[in-house]
Order: C-alpha cells, then sequence, then structure tokens
C-alpha cells in the first residue's frame, strides 16, 4: 500500500488527525484484478438491473400497483447505495488502499446508514402491503390508497435522511487525536468509533435508541405482517390457490431473509471471535450482493415482471 501522508493539527496538549486510511482488502493483491473486475461486474449489474425495474414499472400500465411503486423506491434506494460504496471501493483495490478526509467519511457514512434506514423501511411498508392485498383483498384498493402510499414512501425516505442526521452530527464532534487507519472498505461507525479518543458511550446510546424505531420495528412489523399472511394462507381450501397466494409476495419474503439476515450477522451478533474478513465479507453482502440480487429475485420469482420484459422484448423485435 503507498504511503499515505497524514496530514495533523497539534494542539495545546493533543495532536488532532484530519484524515483516514481504508485499507479496503489487504492482502488481496496477487488477485486484485479478477477483484476489481468482479466487483465492476456486480457494479454495473446493479444499476442495471434496478434502473430496468423502475423503467418496467414507469413504461407498463400493468405494474401500476402499489406493490411495484414500492418496489421502484427500493430499487432506488439500492441504485443510491451502490453509488455511493462501491465506486469508493473499487478505488481502494485498485491503489491497494487510500486516504479520506473526514469530511467525506462522514458524508459517506451519513448516506449509507440513510439509505440502509430507508430500505428497512420500505421492506416494512412493503410487508404491510402484502398484508393488506391478502387479508383484505376486497378492501385493498380503498385502504392503499395513492395518499396512502405516497405518505409511507416518504416516510420512509424522510425518516432515513433525518434520524440518521443526528447521529453524523454527534460523531463529527468526537476527537480524533491516535491511529487512523480503518481496515475496511468503507466508512461504517464502529471502526469510527474505535478510532475516537473521546468518550462515545453517548453515541453508542443514541445509535441504539434510534435503531428501535427505524430498524427493530420495521422487523417487527414485517414479521407481524407475514404472521397473518400466513394465516390466511392456510384458510384456503385448495392447495393450488394457497401456494399462489402466498407466491405473490414469496419475493418480497427473500429480499428481507437476505437483507435482515446480513445485518444481524455485522451489527447484532457478538464481535468477539469474528474476524476483519467475515465482517468485510458480511458488508460485501448487504452493500453489494443484496442490491445486485433484488432486481434479479424479483424478475425471476414474479410472474408479472417476466412478462414485462417478455412485452418489451417484443416491442423491440417489431420495432426493427
Amino acid at each position: 500500500m503507498r504511503k499515505a501522508s497524514l496530514q495533523v493539527i497539534f494542539g495545546k496538549n493533543q495532536t488532532t488527525v484530519t484524515e483516514f486510511i481504508l485499507l479496503g482488502f489487504q492482502g488481496l493483491q496477487s488477485f486484485k484484478i479478477p477483484v476489481f473486475l468482479l466487483l465492476l461486474i456486480f457494479h454495473l449489474v446493479t444499476l442495471s438491473g434496478n434502473a430496468l425495474i423502475i423503467w418496467l414499472v414507469v413504461s407498463n400500465k400493468a405494474l401500476h400497483s402499489p406493490m411495484y411503486f414500492f418496489l421502484t423506491h427500493l430499487s432506488l434506494c439500492d441504485i443510491f447505495l451502490t453509488i455511493n460504496i462501491i465506486p469508493e471501493a473499487l478505488w481502494l483495490i485498485w491503489h491497494d488502499g487510500g486516504t479520506m478526509s473526514f469530511s467525506r467519511c462522514f458524508v459517506q457514512f451519513y448516506f449509507f446508514a440513510s439509505l440502509e434506514t430507508s430500505e428497512c423501511l420500505l421492506l416494512s411498508v412493503m410487508a404491510y402491503d402484502r398484508y393488506l392485498a391478502i387479508c383484505y383483498p376486497l378492501r385493498y384498493n380503498y385502504l392503499m390508497s395513492p395518499v396512502l402510499r405516497n405518505r409511507l414512501v416518504s416516510i420512509s425516505w424522510l425518516s432515513g435522511l433525518f434520524v440518521v442526521l443526528s447521529d453524523t452530527v454527534s460523531i463529527t464532534q468526537l476527537q480524533f487525536c491516535g491511529p487512523n487507519t480503518i481496515d475496511h472498505f468503507f466508512c461504517d461507525l464502529a471502526p469510527i468509533l474505535d478510532l475516537s479518543c473521546s468518550d462515545a458511550t453517548f453515541i453508542e446510546i443514541e445509535v441504539l435508541v434510534l435503531s428501535i424505531p427505524v430498524a427493530v420495528f420495521p422487523l417487527l412489523v414485517i414479521v407481524v405482517s407475514y404472521a397473518y399472511i400466513v394465516l390466511a394462507v392456510l384458510r384456503i381450501s385448495s392447495k393450488s390457490g394457497r401456494w399462489k397466494t402466498f407466491f405473490t409476495c414469496s419475493s418480497h419474503l427473500t429480499v428481507v431473509s437476505i437483507f435482515y439476515g446480513t445485518l444481524i450477522g455485522i451489527y447484532m451478533l457478538p464481535a468477539k471471535g469474528k474476524s476483519l474478513n467475515v465482517s468485510k465479507v458480511l458488508s460485501l453482502m448487504y452493500t453489494v450482493l443484496t442490491p445486485m440480487m433484488n432486481p434479479i429475485i424479483y424478475s425471476l420469482r414474479n410472474n408479472d415482471i417476466k412478462e414485462a420484459i417478455k412485452n418489451c422484448v417484443r416491442r423491440l423485435k417489431n420495432s426493427k
């Protein structure tokens, strides 16, 4: 790794560092080019796949329903997330690490955390939408009105932006006067707090308290919604009817399992005994693989999306 200069400001009794050194994926120098190309391919697939979902929903009247309306916002969230993380990770891989100013690091963390928060809320909104569609099919269009769905989406985006803002502002008040090396490929919360020479207890409590309404509560909404969905499906007399009904929400359930599974693995399981490489792999799961898999899962497991893709292909052939 190239030697990065350490900029310092000398105070009366302490030295304050003004940039972080991100190591990225040390130890992969022999596989730098294959790893770089693989991550670049994942990045392009993520952008194109989610952009395709948004375009299909916008351009096909058959997909103008609340479920696909929420799906476009989930895809938009995944696009912003991958743009925030992957280009910087690619740069670190290519240069065997690099430096990042405090302001840039905090901005990256802010958008990463706010987008993850918004995704948690959007996934819970989608679960609630499936609950209304399956448990109250005759009143679904009335209950999930355009006004309600617009409010739910607005709350999801604004909550992510404003809730995380208080955490980020608190982090910027910390002092960093010792080591400034982050053994990660982006600015996550734990590595930043580990480098602070200030007492970060208040911030840790603040993050824990704020995670309840934006992470724990959405998970409870998802669990309760699917509990009622399962009960409603079991009341259906025919086996084919049960399978067809549950299949309509199987894509969302798969996405939720992958998303929350990786989040629990990285943030809720004990850090003791978990190596940095394991943490990086889990981080790659929800910053790279999950955004890439979302459109693939919905495309392969959703008949409406597959039909929309076929119609687009037919229109392209007919236009030639």
